[in-house]
């Protein structure tokens, strides 16, 4: 459960500096806790998405990420990140990510970001 929680942070705080570097990348709210929760469900949307998702859409592109060294990582990484958003359009979650190139590098910070923030924190072991 704390390494959950752990990841879930790490996903939040990924995804703020996501949306603090990059200007297509928005997260709207009146005020600085109802922006936190917000991000904090987004974590947790985004968290689901990695989950179940991701790994189905590796597996199928398998050929393509031999092909490509795993350079196209980055690009299933924004699709996620793509997948996220319209999601949380749908959750009415005021996050949006407009554009697959800003999901791209998005997906680029957010992956450097959860790792060295991964690295930091302390999980269950």
């Amino acid at each position: 459960m704390k390494n959950f929680v752990v990841k879930t942070i790490a996903n939040a705080g990924a995804l703020a500096v996501a949306v603090w570097l990059l200007d297509k990348i928005t997260l709207t709210g009146d005020s600085t806790g109802k922006k936190i929760g917000t991000l904090i469900l987004v974590a947790l949307l985004f968290g689901v998405v990695n989950f179940l998702v991701k790994p189905i859409v590796k597996l199928l592109s398998l050929p393509l990420l031999i092909l490509t060294l795993g350079l196209f990582t980055l690009v299933v990484n924004a699709l996620m990140l793509l997948l996220t958003s319209w999601l949380a359009d749908k959750l009415d979650l005021s996050f949006h990510v407009d554009g697959f190139w800003t999901a791209v590098v998005g997906g680029l910070i957010i992956s450097i970001v959860s790792w060295a923030l991964n690295v930091i924190l302390p999980d269950g072991d």
